[in-house]
Parts: C-alpha cells; structure tokens; sequence
C-alpha cells in the first residue's frame, strides 16, 4: 500500500487528531479529540482489512465519548464484555489480539487507575497498538504510537521526578527538622 493511499491518508487523518487530543490542556477536550481519533482509526483499520483493529477502535471511540460523561465500572466491565466478544468475532489469529487487548486494559486504566500506574497501563496499550500498526502497515499509526509512547514516558518521568519521595534532602535541613 503506498504512502498516499486512501487508506494511509486516513491513517494521517488520525495522527493529526491523536496529536491535537494530547496537545489539550483540559481532559474533556482531550476526550473529545481522542474519542474522535479512534472514530477515524476505525474506518482507517478498516481500509486496511483489520477488523479486530477496527472494531477495538469504535468501541473505544464509544467508551472515550462515555467517559465525557459517566465514570462506572460497571460500564468499563461491560466495554471490556463488548470489546473481548468482537475479537472472539473478528481476530482470527494472535496478532489480531493485540489491538483488543490494548483497549481492554486501557478501559480497565480509564475507570480503575490515576498516575504513574495508569500511565504505564496505557504505555504496554500503545505498545500493543504499535506493534498491530507495524504488523498491518499502518503508518500514520505507526507515528501515532510511537509519538504517545514518547510523550507518556517523558510525562512518567516528570511526574516521577517531582513527587516529594524523589526529592533529596540536604543533611541540615534534614537535622534542623530534629531539633
């Protein structure tokens, strides 16, 4: 498939909105332009002949619009229900799980999960997502990806960085701290 086919121009299309999605300081409109990427993702995996990659994307494209709204377990437990019974539908081989995989733990992350915990829960999803891009030839995802993954463990490492178990005490203000 070339660099300018339809199904790769919709792969751009995609990039652009999962870049716009994390380039968002406030989280509903993230959402909204993640929810909106994984729409175009669908028809894109689609184009390309992967429908469990497709099928992973419109139900998380469903659950990030939901998740604008509603934080329920009982609706992450029933996405998940959903997203596992396509891929028993549509993967037909181990490869076609990595996509349904990533979104189920990315689901269970949403609903259960905050901090560096949840972002290393959604770092092994776009792993998994990357490694389906590369498999399927997917290379606006293939950037996608790669551009999150970049992106999470660069935020990880901050967020580590500045969290008050990270920062070394100097010895006397540690011993005025004792008198």
């Amino acid at each position: 498939m070339g660099l300018f086919s339809p199904a790769q121009g919709v792969g751009y299309i995609a990039l652009a909105l999962g870049i716009t999605a994390f380039l968002q300081k406030r989280d509903d409109r993230l959402k909204f332009f993640n929810a909106t990427q994984c729409l175009v993702y669908a028809l894109h995996f689609v184009l390309l002949g992967n429908l469990p990659a497709s099928t992973s994307s419109l139900v998380a494209s469903l659950r990030n619009f939901l998740a604008l709204r509603y934080r329920s377990i009982v609706l992450g437990v029933t996405i998940i229900c959903v997203n596992v019974g396509l891929g028993a539908a549509f993967a037909k081989n181990p490869a076609g799980w990595l996509p349904v995989i990533g979104s189920c733990i990315t689901t269970m992350a949403i609903f259960r999960m905050k901090g560096v915990p949840f972002r290393l829960v959604l770092l092994a999803s776009t792993l998994l997502w990357l490694a389906n891009n590369l498999i399927t030839g997917s290379i606006g995802g293939t950037v996608l990806e790669l551009a999150n993954a970049t992106i999470n463990i660069t935020t990880m490492i901050r967020m580590v960085r500045s969290s008050p178990r990270a920062q070394p005490q100097c010895a006397g203000v540690a011993q005025s701290a004792n008198l």
